[in-house]
């Protein structure tokens, strides 16, 4: 499980460190695509195959699950893990996310997001502050 939250910074050559730790969950071989809230996803090759077999099993005919794929998936990108735990972000993407030097890599589960660390202290500050409604939602549903 991919948990915790890492600032890095992108070097001059757009190559990000992964944390050591989690390394061996993610792999050699990564997905990263846009995310929702102006961040980037990166997905584990199984993880990846998982969300894009979901994904296709969505309803063609409707315009907004056309255009979620649009966005999704043409924004995919397969990049390798180097010899020191670096991956290369593309360009598109880092400026998709606005991201500057200095980024965030928080461990969603089955997912790490890439923030600009400035977005993610803003984006968590908000947040902390809804903790009690979001888990007061999440009761109604069952899971806390």
């Amino acid at each position: 499980m991919l948990i915790g939250e890492y600032t890095h910074s992108i070097d001059p050559k757009k190559r990000l460190s992964l944390p050591s730790k989690w390394r061996k969950e993610l792999g050699k071989k990564l997905v990263i695509t846009r995310g929702l809230d102006n961040c980037l996803f990166i997905y584990p090759q199984k993880e990846w195959q998982k969300i894009t077999e979901k994904i296709g099993q969505l309803p063609l005919g409707q315009a907004d699950t056309r255009g979620f794929n649009r966005f999704f998936l043409s924004g995919a990108v397969e990049v390798s893990v180097d010899s020191v735990g670096r991956i290369l972000v593309p360009d598109f993407l880092k400026d998709f996310a606005q991201l500057n030097d200095k980024v965030v890599l928080a461990g969603i589960h089955d997912r790490v997001e890439i923030w600009d660390e400035d977005k993610w202290s803003d984006y968590k500050k908000r947040i902390e502050g809804q903790a009690d409604a979001l888990a007061e939602k999440l009761g109604e549903v069952g899971v806390l």
